[in-house]
């Protein structure tokens, strides 16, 4: 007899979902890396050419990927956002700001990941949570920023707009990403 059966295709995933094993943790150090140097680079040449308009921060868009990569639970995406946090204050004009900003950033985006990843509107969700979690970080450190400067609300007329654009930047950079980073790491939904 004719064994007529063909093998099943298989998909070997190169990170495992919800561990912050090594495996994970040398996807985000790669892209924080990357990060890093965007934002010194790119970043840079974005925000002057913008007048400041838009000051991409290409970390946050780094630890929202891998975000969406290793679907943490919410103690390892704020290791997550402090690890990313820890590489912004090497730029920062606000040091510590970060750690709070970012940590909480970080929480909210597992927190959609983790929730509509599961839902018909998956197809989304890297754009609306990179879209929340940057705005909600930006948000937080003007926040940071105000209450340093005794609630000068010249700050948030100054800021909002900023984090709103920057917000939408990197929505759009992490929805053009995760697909091909998905299937280079060959993930399923």
């Amino acid at each position: 007899s004719q064994n007529t059966r063909t093998p099943q295709a298989r998909t070997v995933s190169t990170v495992d979902r919800g561990k912050l094993d090594i495996k994970a943790l040398v996807l985000l150090a790669v892209l924080l890396a990357a990060g890093f140097i965007l934002n010194m680079t790119l970043g840079k040449a974005i925000g002057a050419m913008s007048a400041g308009m838009i000051n991409p921060e290409f970390i946050i868009s780094a630890f929202c990927i891998t975000i969406l990569v290793v679907r943490p639970s919410l103690v390892q995406a704020l290791i997550i956002g402090l690890v990313s946090a820890a590489v912004i204050q090497l730029t920062t004009s606000l040091p510590g700001a970060d750690f709070i900003a970012e940590g909480v950033a970080a929480v909210l985006m597992a927190l959609i990941v983790n929730a509509g990843m599961k839902t018909g509107a998956r197809a989304i969700i890297p754009t609306v949570g990179a879209f929340v979690t940057t705005f909600v970080s930006g948000f937080i450190f003007m926040l940071i920023r105000m209450a340093l400067m005794q609630f000068d609300m010249s700050i948030a007329a100054a800021m909002l707009p900023v984090v709103a654009i920057t917000a939408v930047f990197n929505a759009v950079l992490v929805g053009a990403l995760y697909l091909p980073i998905k299937k280079a790491l060959k993930l399923n939904d």
